[in-house]
């Protein structure tokens, strides 16, 4: 990103929430690059942040481990662009979707559906019009928003979320190559069979905020093996008056979602192979 990318005529500055919203619209990771390097430098600051959120929201998955001959790097791309050493997996993205889905600026961000860019005459720059690309929000009855991505180690990524009948699920993925679904279908799909399970089944759950294992660490996500059998096990109880959900709509079999993506992603990758 230059200097001539950032140049913005006069009286065309916009705070940043407004910024920011074209980004729940669009991909767009090099443009929140700007932003977060204006709160932090150029990546160590971003990085202690990300850090510190992640330990309180127990998300133990994402962490700095090289691909092949890949040197890693501890700081971390601040965009979420591709970065040698950095990765996550699907149970933390669920752990991160969950506080977002929790606050009801998101939620409100994540379901409109068109946004203006305006236009810059002192540049001769036009305005223009940018639609939301999650086609969740128009085609799925109670859908909360969610986010399309694509990077070249994540490949096509995708995350969720909607309510029915008291509950809310979020379902997260990676690897949701377009063909013979697309990313927002196949979360789709997971909803559904979310949502027809009974109200206490789970292979999992997502942990709270702050909570770790007994030797201090952050709890890990649950074995992929064990995502395809659901049993009965009540979680409502941890998803229920958490501070930014209704005691009404618990957030329950979330992690039983995100552990079904895991073995439709296995067995559909199996398929193909086949």
């Amino acid at each position: 990103m230059t200097h001539e990318d950032l140049d913005i005529a006069p009286r065309q500055l916009r705070r940043r929430p407004a910024g920011g919203r074209p980004l729940f619209r669009r991909d767009g990771l090099s443009g929140a690059a700007a932003p977060v390097r204006q709160r932090g430098g150029q990546r160590a600051g971003p990085a202690r942040r990300r850090a510190r959120r992640r330990g309180r929201r127990g998300a133990g998955d994402e962490r700095r481990g090289p691909p092949p001959r890949c040197p890693p790097d501890p700081r971390g791309d601040p965009s979420g662009l591709d970065d040698p050493g950095q990765f996550t997996s699907a149970y933390d993205l669920a752990l991160i979707a969950r506080v977002c889905f929790a606050d009801p600026t998101f939620r409100r961000y994540a379901l409109t559906e068109q946004a203006r860019i305006p236009a810059q005459p002192a540049l001769r720059r036009q305005g223009f019009q940018i639609q939301n690309e999650n086609q969740l929000i128009y085609r799925y009855p109670g859908a909360l928003g969610g986010k399309t991505g694509f990077t070249d180690y994540a490949r096509h990524t995708y995350v969720g979320a909607a309510q029915c009948g008291g509950r809310r699920l979020v379902v997260t993925l990676l690897g949701a190559e377009p063909r013979p679904m697309r990313g927002w279908e196949q979360g789709a799909a997971l909803l559904d069979w979310g949502f027809s399970l009974p109200r206490d089944a789970s292979v999992g759950r997502l942990v709270d905020p702050g909570e770790t294992a007994a030797n201090g660490a952050p709890v890990a996500s649950p074995a992929v093996g064990a995502a395809v059998t659901p049993e009965p096990r009540a979680v409502a109880a941890h998803g229920v008056a958490r501070p930014g959900w209704a005691a009404s709509w618990p957030f329950v079999a979330a992690a039983a979602a995100v552990a079904g993506l895991l073995a439709a992603v296995l067995l559909h990758r199996r398929r193909r192979r086949a």
